[in-house]
């Protein structure tokens, strides 16, 4: 893998610090969950702008919902019920 060197302010780099001498992982892998947890957090937060979004409009949230009711029937379909 090849590495890359990343600056820190001194704060942020011991507060990387603490958190891996926290978990005994490397400070490599503590900042590399953290990215990815951001990544999640952002993806996450994009997707609700887009719901949000399909909600404000009447049309399109009726066809949404149009479309999860056809949805659902599909999901029982052949199996019997218990």
């Amino acid at each position: 893998m090849q590495e890359l060197t990343v600056n820190l302010s001194a704060n942020a780099h011991e507060i990387l610090k603490q958190l891996a001498d926290g978990s005994g992982e490397t400070m490599q892998t503590v900042l590399e969950s953290a990215i990815e947890t951001y990544r999640r957090q952002k993806f996450l937060e994009t997707a609700n702008e887009s719901f949000r979004a399909l909600q404000s409009n009447t049309e399109a949230w009726e066809e949404e919902l149009a479309e999860r009711q056809l949805w659902n029937q599909g999901l029982t379909n052949g199996l019997e019920e218990d």
